[in-house]
């Protein structure tokens, strides 16, 4: 009964010759962001110089980015499997990766516009401690999670993510419409735009700070949290730059129609965007590179005096 009612929901398909070697690197690119995320996460556990609320903040992105890497990596092992058995055939739980894919990856932007929003607060109001208290910061945290997982139920509400054959996906049909541009308002427009607004606000700050007579340590933690910040917004920038084929083909949809593979092309470089971005995470965060760097170097050094 199971393999007829298969047979009935399934219909057979062509696919073309680099549709395998694409969704091997999908995978592939998801898992590296699985594997990254997961060993910050760990790293910032069990490692007690890592429990500060800046870290804090840290571990709230690479728990966005593990989502993100585990649906983009189920999404592609579905695609795989359809295209390997060349059939077009939604399974039920395929509106809700997309609707869960959505969520993540708007709570990813919104990680980084609390890491930039901290370090604002700590510059421009530093004797409200209130703002730097973890019960405040957790706050804000959960409240982002909120947002993520409200702004797409409209989407499901109304039945907008739909199931693309050509492309084996559930997604938003690309075109003009209220649940693109929404959408894209919630989960990019406003916590990038936000971001932006902090960086130079903080940017002027530095320099009526350094115009007036001020205490030189006030002006050189407001230079570091100043670069701090510069650092999220390039994160932001290559998480932009990298995904802009999606981005691309979203306005192309707005007064044409898209490529027939369109999402196929598209979330390559969203998958590789966000790997990209887990690996500057690592590069920018100090307290993150310097544990793993300091377990790199115990195990060398032990490898070194067993070998002696």
């Amino acid at each position: 009964m199971n393999s007829n009612l298969f047979n009935e929901n399934s219909t057979t398909t062509i696919t073309e010759a680099w549709f395998t070697p694409l969704n091997i690197l999908m995978i592939i690119f998801s898992l590296l962001v699985i594997i990254l995320t997961l060993i910050y996460l760990l790293i910032i556990i069990f490692d007690r110089t890592c429990h500060t609320i800046l870290m804090m903040f840290v571990a709230n992105s690479c728990l966005a980015g593990l989502i993100v890497g585990c649906i983009i990596l189920r999404m592609s092992l579905f695609t795989f499997q359809n295209d390997l058995k060349q059939i077009q055939y939604q399974d039920s739980l395929c509106i809700a990766r997309a609707y869960i894919g959505y969520a993540s990856y708007g709570i990813l932007n919104y990680s980084f516009f609390l890491q930039a929003l901290y370090r604002y607060l700590i510059i421009i109001y530093p004797n409200r401690l209130f703002y730097q208290s973890i019960r405040f910061q957790s706050l804000t945290i959960c409240i982002t999670w909120m947002i993520g997982f409200i702004y797409p139920i409209p989407f499901v509400l109304v039945d907008h993510i739909t199931y693309n054959s050509d492309n084996q996906i559930c997604q938003l049909v690309l075109q003009l419409s209220f649940s693109i541009i929404y959408g894209a308002f919630c989960a990019y427009n406003i916590p990038i735009s936000l971001i932006i607004i902090i960086y130079f606000k903080l940017v002027r700050y530095v320099k009526e700070m350094s115009q007036n007579v001020t205490t030189s340590n006030n002006l050189v933690r407001a230079k570091r949290e100043l670069k701090m910040i510069r650092r999220i917004v390039i994160l932001v920038t290559v998480l932009i730059a990298i995904a802009f084929p999606y981005i691309l083909m979203m306005c192309l949809s707005f007064f044409t129609t898209p490529p027939k593979y369109h999402f196929r092309i598209a979330y390559i470089f969203f998958d590789a965007s966000t790997l990209s971005v887990m690996l500057l995470l690592f590069y920018f965060t100090d307290p993150l590179k310097a544990s793993i760097m300091k377990r790199i170097n115990v195990r060398s050094n032990t490898i070194t005096t067993g070998t002696a």
